[in-house]
Order: structure tokens, then sequence, then C-alpha cells
């Protein structure tokens, strides 16, 4: 049974006959029971499911940087919801049913915090990684502070792992060592950046793909 809770022109919980209204996100829902089709899934829907399967099964395993990348853009729909949508528009490459992700168009933040004018990336000891960024700052902004924190993503495509960093090191640091698994030795990895405010927690840059490196 459906319980209206505000009135006549409020939303309602539960089952209703063929609809169910709930409650999601600042919105009242309300949806169609659904239906079951006969009829054999186009080429088209086979291709957007195999995408949406590729998108989905890498963003899982990063949804901490998600939730906190994608947050000022999740209005409406959960941070992760954006960050699939825009990966389905922009990153898949390939033709079907040979789909993959573009690994230097992965972002796992966006936001209006700026990056460092220059970054870079380097292995120069056994399964450690070393970034390093410019520190310049705009005191009169909140856009560029030395006290933005840095985050890291490390994704190893030849094994599927990944490593994940969320506000390591402030920006005035300039440069941060980062230990990998001893297996990783002799493997090339993605490498990302992103910055965060410390002082607004939905404020944060888009990330950037700064280098694929192999590992010593």
């Amino acid at each position: 049974m459906g319980i209206i809770r505000g009135g006549v022109l409020g939303g309602f919980r539960n089952k209703a006959g063929a609809v169910v209204g709930s409650y999601w996100r600042t919105l009242d829902v309300i949806k169609g029971l659904p239906r079951i089709s006969g009829k054999a899934p186009t080429q088209s829907q086979i291709d957007q499911r195999a995408k949406f399967k590729l998108v989905a099964s890498y963003f899982a395993w990063i949804a901490d940087l998600i939730s906190v990348g994608y947050k000022a853009l999740s209005k409406i729909d959960t941070p992760m919801n954006v960050a699939v949508s825009y990966h389905l528009r922009e990153a898949i490459v390939g033709i079907a049913p040979n789909f993959s992700l573009d690994y230097t168009k992965v972002m796992f933040s966006q936001g209006r915090l700026k990056l460092p004018y220059s970054n870079g990336v380097t292995s120069n000891v056994v399964a450690e990684i070393d970034f390093a960024w410019s520190t310049e700052v705009e005191k009169k902004t909140t856009y560029k502070l030395g006290n933005d924190m840095l985050s890291i993503l490390v994704y190893n495509p030849t094994r599927f792992e990944f490593v994940t960093l969320h506000s390591v090191v402030e920006r005035s640091a300039g440069t941060y060592t980062l230990s990998l698994p001893a297996e990783f030795s002799g493997d090339a990895v993605h490498c990302y950046i992103a910055f965060n405010s410390l002082s607004r927690k939905d404020f944060a840059s888009i990330s950037k793909h700064v280098g694929l490196v192999t590992v010593l």
C-alpha cells in the first residue's frame, strides 16, 4: 500500500497499483512497474550494455575518489552516476565488441580548483613512484592555495589493480613518494593526480593523467 505523507500534492512511498513511490536525493519519484519484454536486444543496446559494464567495473574500485571528486557535480545524480555518464561519452574507444577505456581520458575528479602549471612522475627506486608539481599559489582566490590536498590514482592494467590515496599531502610540499606493491615492479602503470580544498569539502580540481610509467 502506498502512503501519501505530504497531502494530496505530496509524494508517496511504496507500491500503489501499477506505480511505486520513493524519495531520492531531495526528489519525490514515481516509477512504473517494470515490464518484461520478449524482444531480443538490438545491437545498439548490446553495445551500450557492454560499454556500461566496462566503465562501471573500472570505477567500482575507485569509489572513494569518485565520491569526493564528483561531489560538486552531483546535485541530483550520485557522484558515481555522473562519473560513469561522462566516461561513457568521452572515454570509450574501439569497435564492438572490442571496447576499451582511453586511460588518458579517465578523470576521477572534476571541478574548478586549479592544477599546478607543471607536474611529472618518475620511478627511480624499486616499487616506488615519485610525483612532483610546481607550488605556485594564488593568495587572493580560493582556487589555488598552498594547503590544497593531493589525491592520487595509480592503475596497473596488467594486473587490473588500483592504488588510491585521498588528501595525502599539501600542494605546498611539491613532491610525494608513493610506495607500490612489490609485484608492480616491471609493470607500466597509469598515474593521475588531483587536488581538493581543505576548507571546502565540495571544491576539487579536475584530475590529470600525468604519465604512463614503468615501475622499477
